[in-house]
């Protein structure tokens, strides 16, 4: 054969062809994908066409049909049918814009038609064939000329033609390496012109030339008129829909920017409140402290010699100086002469106090002495919306497959630039390299080739038994699974890497290698051919293609030869936990995870990596919370060593073990222990879940509870002298009816606290919220009743000298006198708390804890919402590295789906309207919605449109392609005839050319083919077959409706729990647009829904309400704190109110610290939120009690003797019980028990200490209630009583004296009756006084 390079004779006129019919395969052509059919040369005149040519050239090449017998072309039949194949290949993916496929037809229609062809191109290149036994000269290169209008505007009206299947553009499968993004109207042309691709069959060389430019002699650009893609067409093709073509969208104003910042001036308006509400409560602060410091001393509250009488008066009636009822109510008889109360000074309030104590203290007196003589789903709520639309979906389709993935970069290897003959200079980084790319397919053949054997099976498992095969999910082959990586572009073939062969380019014969086919698949995915000769597919091995995301990242502006990273994935089937594949997945991972560990350890590892499988994140977790329970153990012993030694008494080295309380602090920890255990096997019992938060949060909680109440029980009891005449039980029982007032008060404000934050419809502080509150419960009524008598037996020991941990041992030291005040009350009481109330101390006190109130409101709404997963995982994770190269080097983001439900009518043409995006589609459907988000990334967290299963149906349905085809000859007539059989089988099309140019099927079309469409496997003859993309999209019942569908669009990057919810949110609104707009459609349901699914949206839908959700539950934990603490201090207001009030403080500020101290807000810091204030109850109400109940004179002193007794057991038992155990969290692995519950909790525990045993006193001081004068009265009248039982037994002592001598034989002695012991001393008068009367009488 002979090449030749053809300088023509013949002259470019008007009315003549360069080249006429055929001349067969073009033999120049290698590997093409069609046959390369080249016409032959023949400058003659064109020719007249009538009847059936006619007729086709009118079909195809309408624009050049000027009537029958007026027409005249430069084609003969078989050149029309030949480009009418080659048309259908690329209409099949235009066609859904007429405009666009009417352009690109028309363009190829004037090269191989036009009557005035010789005018519009040149012959480049012949080649001498034999056809019919004939030589001729066929072309097989020309140089055609268009004009720039034409082409221009045939370009851009094919610009935005979208793929549904990928939501890709469609340009970039017809632009070669460009990829949509670089292509401009020359690429496109070059790429139609280049026989290299597979799809053209001969070398055309397009010139664009603009108006008035020189061309050769006798050259006439073509400069038809193009179609805009808002314009119909000549056949009657509509307009192209708002999805394809811009010009057809209707305005559309731009989402709202977002709410600006609030402001005052140019300042924060938030800051600027709060330094005013700091400034004004100040004010009006110091002027009150003026107001009063002025105000005549007669008119004040508790001036006077207040602090002289205290000194005589000593302590309050709980104080442990007081050593006998008698010397006791000396003490109040002093305090109340101070000024004689009459009755009609007690108000009501101050009665109800009264009885409230006195019913309380008489109630837990008598029980006292008696028990001392007998000793999901963790996130998302099951009704909740995400868990709902889960639940649909995973109902209606195949869950989200699982992801097994490896990240590579090889930072340290060297780049390199590469001048490729085709591609121009490229830079290559170091990890797009040969020999790595072949390490890692050697890696990725390595873990195809897992196999174990199987129980389940009975045989040897393998990748096929659970990977993921789109095109061929019912028999799957190791090569159908799913595997996204750079090989996947060589077909995983070594051969096909190693390739390289010389071309020849513009002259120039250069050698290309894998290099030139990389850079022509990452830009163009979709090609079953390069354009080089190396004839390379970019369609990975099990049939789909690979996109670049997918495959490399790490690059900016699509530079894919320069990604930092090779991503290598591997999909298998997700499969229920009770499924049996379940166990091979899991087995399978479990193996994948050992063989990547094992190549990373390998030191001949080239790469560096990040790994996950879809197990790990529950592998790791499970992992930190075992290597963790040692971290809590060890704190909950540092927890009871404290206690056994703080409870302890120590006045001797020889009475350590006697005093010590080292079993009953075992005993405290018992009972905090049954109480959690109670409260979880009560839960398991009813069915109400257990969580990991639980596990390591309750016990906590009832620990600061728990121990508290035992500390100020033990120290009270510790402190108190026993009575003459007092037996131990009654002491026990006395001391508690003094204390259990206040251990109720706070236990029933925590309990009733706990059981309304059960209202919360999040799951984990529900849960937690239940077993809180039955715990704390638990543990009151086992302190009431097993503590008690825990705590007699102990004192019978120690009043019997015998040791703690050896009983039969005793020790004959006596007990110091001195015993009970320990270190801590003495200091509080001489240093501590005068101090404190200093005037200047308490007015700087109270200015500061304002400032830091305010300072922390202005903080809470700079607080960060959300729960990062890598949080979750151990600081020494592989995770969190995988999380980093997520995070650094993948351009996309998580895939979601907009799911419509039962009760829309798809098979109607205004219910496909509302769904589709192509030609004759609503401008607000469905489809077209998702695509107007996408153009606002920003905003509205979507990137990709959504692909529609509608849109490529009605595709595939165009008679225009080959897709739909029926049976005509054969046993199958009248069936279904996919596109790779031979047209002479299947000369019918499934359904015919619409009238009005625009294609909907019938609803019984629609209903019959829609199964063959979902089943037809895609090709390069049939790009739109639904198998693969489309499959799973369709849930039909057996009558054949639609319940369920769903249009799957992709996320931006999101890297954040606040970006997360964001999506999910503006998803949501989306949706709900959409289906306000569906449901106007006729026939559709009222209860018609779509809704976007992706597999994060459970774990995120939180976010969008726990601001809410927290406030909420917050005031449910502080409503109970108020009413309980007003109701058992007997209504009294003002203490509940300032309880109520320094709690809130505690509350805000804690959250002000998060801020500061980088803690988000989410579920785990509501749970320790609602604990802080469980926990506060506990730093606060003893105090407000112990003050409110107090008789001294002064503000100051009822404040400091609070501070001094109350303040040093809370101190003891709240502070410094949760500070040891909360300081060795600190070693734990878990960022998320660093964070949440060493920070949080320590955070918790510090304000709590210093709202309750600074700022509260303070308060107390300036604001708190008046002196009971109910009490006081009482305390009168005993006193009066008292007096005048004592001058009865002075005025009586002779006599008494007299009787003490009895007359022989007379006694009850001499009778043999036993004598009875003296009454109590509280009751002696009362028994001297009857004996009195007795003996007079």
């Amino acid at each position: 054969m002979l090449m030749m390079q053809v300088v023509t004779e013949a002259q470019h006129q008007p009315g003549y062809c360069a080249f006429y019919e055929e001349c067969g395969k073009n033999p120049s052509v290698n590997g093409s994908l069609i046959k390369p059919i080249v016409p032959c040369l023949n400058y003659t005149r064109a020719k007249r066409i009538e009847g059936p040519h006619y007729q086709r050239l009118k079909k195809v090449c309408p624009m050049l049909a000027h009537g029958e017998g007026n027409t005249t072309a430069c084609c003969s039949m078989s050149q029309l049918a030949t480009l009418e194949d080659s048309l259908t290949l690329s209409k099949a993916i235009l066609v859904r814009c007429p405009a666009c496929a009417d352009n690109f037809g028309h363009l190829h229609c004037i090269t191989t038609c036009s009557p005035d062809q010789s005018q519009r191109l040149e012959i480049t290149r012949t080649i001498n064939v034999t056809v019919l036994g004939q030589t001729r000269e066929a072309v097989v290169a020309y140089r055609s000329y268009v004009g720039q209008k034409f082409i221009d505007a045939s370009f851009k009206s094919c610009q935005n033609v979208r793929i549904p299947a990928t939501g890709g553009f469609a340009i970039a499968t017809m632009c070669g390496r460009y990829g949509a993004t670089l292509c401009t109207p020359q690429r496109w042309l070059d790429f139609q012109g280049d026989t290299s691709n597979g799809l053209a069959p001969l070398d055309i060389d397009f010139r664009i030339i603009a108006e008035g430019a020189p061309v050769p002699p006798g050259i006439v650009p073509y400069a038809g008129t193009a179609l805009r893609c808002n314009e119909t067409t000549v056949t009657g093709g509509k307009a192209c829909s708002c999805q394809d073509c811009a010009e057809s969208c209707p305005a559309m104003a731009p989402p709202p920017p977002p709410p600006p910042p609030f402001l005052i001036g140019e300042l924060d308006g938030v800051l600027v409140l709060c330094l005013m509400a700091f400034a004004t409560v100040s004010v009006a602060f110091l002027s009150f402290l003026a107001m009063r410091h002025f105000q005549p001393k007669g008119k004040g509250r508790g001036h006077g010699n207040g602090k002289k009488e205290v000194e005589a008066n000593g302590t309050d009636r709980n104080s442990n100086h007081v050593s006998s009822a008698q010397d006791k109510n000396s003490t109040h008889v002093s305090s109340a002469q101070d000024r004689a109360i009459d009755p009609s000074e007690v108000t009501c309030t101050d009665r109800n106090s009264l009885a409230t104590q006195e019913v309380l203290g008489s109630l837990f007196h008598t029980w006292g002495t008696l028990m001392a003589r007998h000793p999901l789903k963790l996130w998302s709520a099951p009704n909740s919306r995400a868990r709902r639309e889960k639940d649909f979906h995973d109902s209606h389709f195949d869950p989200f497959f699982r992801t097994n993935q490896l990240i590579l970069t090889a930072p340290s290897r060297p780049g390199h630039s590469y001048d490729s003959l085709l591609f121009g200079k490229h830079n290559f980084s170091g990890i797009i390299s040969k020999d790595l790319i072949q390490q890692l397919l050697e890696l990725q053949t390595r873990i195809q080739a897992i196999e174990f054997w199987s129980d389940e099976l009975n045989r040897t498992a393998t990748l096929k038994d659970i990977c993921f095969a789109p095109l061929n999910p019912g028999n799957p082959s190791l090569t159908d699974c799913a595997v996204n990586s750079l090989p996947q572009y060589f077909q995983n073939s070594l051969d096909h890497l190693n390739s390289k062969v010389n071309m020849t380019e513009l002259g120039v014969t250069k050698e290309v290698d894998w290099r030139d086919h990389f850079i022509y698949c990452v830009n163009s995915p979709l090609s079953f051919k390069d354009i080089t000769d190396l004839g390379l597919s970019c369609m990975a091995d099990y049939g789909g293609p690979v996109f670049p995301f997918l495959a490399v990242g790490g690059y900016e502006n699509e530079e894919y030869t320069t990604a930092e990273a090779l991503i290598l994935t591997f999909s298998l089937n997700n499969y229920g936990r009770e499924s049996p594949e379940f166990k091979l997945v899991e087995k399978w991972e479990q193996m994948f995870l050992d063989l990547i560990q094992e190549y990373q350890r390998n030191p001949a590892t080239n790469f560096t990596f990040a790994y996950m499988a879809e197990r790990s994140l529950e592998d790791e977790i499970n992992r930190t919370t075992a290597e963790d329970i040692p971290i809590f153990m060890i704190s909950y012993a540092v927890i009871f060593v404290y206690i056994a030694v703080a409870l302890g008494e120590y006045s001797s080295f020889k009475r350590i073990l006697v005093d010590s309380k080292f079993l009953v602090g075992l005993g405290g920890i018992l009972v905090v222990v049954c109480s959690v255990l109670s409260a979880m096997g009560f839960y398991a019992w009813i069915g109400v879940p257990s969580s990991l938060v639980i596990l390591q949060v309750v016990p906590f909680l009832v620990l600061a509870v728990g121990a508290d109440n035992i500390f100020i029980f033990v120290l009270e009891y510790q402190r108190d002298e026993r009575r003459s005449g007092e037996s131990r039980e009654e002491q026990i029982g006395r001391v508690l009816g003094s204390v259990a007032p206040s251990m109720l008060l706070c236990s029933a404000s925590e309990s009733i606290c706990f059981f309304l934050g059960a209202l919360s419809s999040m799951p984990a502080v529900k849960s937690f919220a239940l077993y809180a509150a039955l715990a704390v419960l638990m543990d009151f009524l086992l302190q009431m009743t097993a503590f008690v008598a825990l705590l007699s037996l102990d004192a019978r020991r120690q009043d019997a000298g015998r040791c703690e941990l050896a009983c039969c041992v005793t020790v004959s030291t006596p007990r110091s006198p001195k015993h009970g005040q320990g270190v801590l009350l003495p200091a509080m009481k001489h240093y501590y708390a005068p101090f404190l109330l200093h005037p200047i101390t308490r007015v700087t006190v109270m200015v500061l804890f304002l400032f830091m109130f305010c300072a922390s409101i202005f903080l809470m709404f700079h607080v960060t919402v959300g729960l990062d997963q890598e949080l979750a995982m151990p600081k020494d994770s592989y995770m969190l590295e995988y999380f980093k190269y997520l995070y650094k080097y993948f351009e996309v983001g998580v895939p979601t789906y907009f799911v419509t439900t039962r009760g829309f009518n798809f098979t109607t043409v205004p219910g496909m309207d509302a769904v589709c995006s192509s030609v004759g589609c609503s401008s607000f459907s469905l489809t077209q919605k998702i695509q107007y988000a996408t153009e606002y990334p920003d905003k509205s967290y979507l990137a990709i449109p959504a692909s529609s299963w509608v849109d490529d149906f009605i595709d595939w349905l165009n008679p225009g392609s080959k897709c739909c085809r029926l049976y005509t000859l054969g046993p199958n007539t009248g069936q279904f005839c996919p596109a790779n059989q031979h047209a002479f089988f299947c000369g019918k099309r499934c359904v015919g050319a619409p009238q009005n140019g625009v294609l909907r099927p019938t609803m019984e079309q629609f209903n019959k083919y829609l199964p063959h469409f979902l089943g037809n496997r895609p090709d390069l003859l049939c790009p739109k077959g639904g198998l693969g993309a489309y499959d799973k999209a369709v849930v039909r019942d057996e009558t054949g409706e639609i319940i369920a569908s769903r249009f799957m669009a992709y996320h931006t990057p999101l890297a954040t729990s606040q970006e997360f919810s964001a999506a999910l949110q503006k998803a949501r609104e989306l949706a709900a647009n959409i289906t306000l707009s569906m449901r106007q459609v006729p026939g559709t349901a009222p209860d018609f829904e779509v809704f976007p699914y992706t597999v994060t949206y459970v774990f995120y839908e939180q976010y969008l309400s726990i601001v809410q959700e927290g406030l909420f539950n917050i005031s449910l934990c502080l409503l109970p704190t108020f009413v309980v603490c007003c109701v058992l201090l007997g209504m009294d207001l003002r203490s509940g109110l300032l309880n109520l009030l320094t709690i809130v403080m505690i509350t805000v500020d804690t959250v002000g610290v998060m801020t500061l101290w980088g803690i988000d807000y989410n579920a785990v810091s509501l749970i320790n939120l609602v604990t802080a204030v469980g926990i506060s109850v506990e730093f606060v109400s003893h105090l407000t009690r112990s003050f409110a109940l107090s008789t001294l004179p002064t503000h100051v002193e009822r404040a400091k003797e609070a501070t001094v007794n109350m303040g040093s057991a809370v101190f003891a038992g709240v502070a410094m019980t949760n500070l040891p155990g909360i300081v060795v969290l600190a070693f734990a692995k878990a960022q998320l028990i660093q964070i949440f519950f060493f920070r949080l909790n320590l955070v918790i525990t510090l304000l709590g200490m210093v709202h309750g045993l600074i700022f509260l006193p303070v308060l107390l001081s300036f604001f708190g209630p008046d002196v009971n004068k109910a009490v006081l009265l009482q305390q009168q009248r005993k006193a009066q009583e008292m007096k005048l039982k004592e001058s009865h037994v002075y005025t009586n002592l002779s006599f008494e004296e007299s009787k003490e001598t009895p007359t022989p034989n007379t006694g009850p002695e001499a009778s043999g009756e036993t004598v009875p012991p003296p009454p109590p001393p509280s009751h002696q008068p009362f028994a001297l006084k009857h004996h009195l009367l007795n003996s007079t009488n």
